[in-house]
């Protein structure tokens, strides 16, 4: 019996090696990876190549685009994840949405231009939920209702 199961085991592990596809990285010309990152209202559209770890938004410095350093450190997070701090050069061009979604948006660009650049990063960033879109979006407004869900003020007189 133990012998049944170590072979389904080993069967299992075979399967399993032969499914993995081997990925290769995207890159263009330049030697840059393109992604698209979403966040509510927010698209961003992100280049990712090597360089000094400059982050670059609408042709801004992050640090001007972004002033909160809440926003900032989630732009950051995957270079984090994966220790790529200061290894790469990103530019972003963001349109939509507030400055919150905005910064979502780019850290869903920067973890998905990450994995085509290198695609060994991607269970890393997998595991940590950086290439998950967020699905959240406002809820629209329906007729008879003053927002998505508040009722007009009822008046007795």
């Amino acid at each position: 019996m133990a012998e049944q199961t170590k072979t389904l085991a080993d069967l299992k592990t075979a399967v399993a090696a032969q499914a993995a596809p081997v990925r290769e990285p995207e890159r263009d010309a330049q030697g840059r990876s393109t992604a698209t990152g979403k966040r509510k209202d927010a698209v961003a559209r992100v280049w990712l190549k090597p360089g000094k770890g400059r982050i670059t938004v609408n042709n801004r410095e992050v640090e001007k685009y972004f002033g909160r350093p809440v926003l900032r450190m989630l732009i950051a997070q995957p270079f984090v994840a994966t220790n790529r701090v200061g290894e790469f050069d990103v530019n972003c061009a963001v349109t939509g949405g507030g400055l919150s979604g905005q910064a979502g948006a780019v850290r869903h660009g920067i973890s998905k231009a990450l994995t085509y650049y290198e695609p060994e990063l991607r269970p890393i960033l997998k595991k940590g939920g950086f290439l998950t879109r967020d699905p959240r979006v406002v809820e629209r407004k329906k007729y008879g209702k003053r927002k998505a869900r508040r009722s007009f003020q009822f008046s007795k007189r």
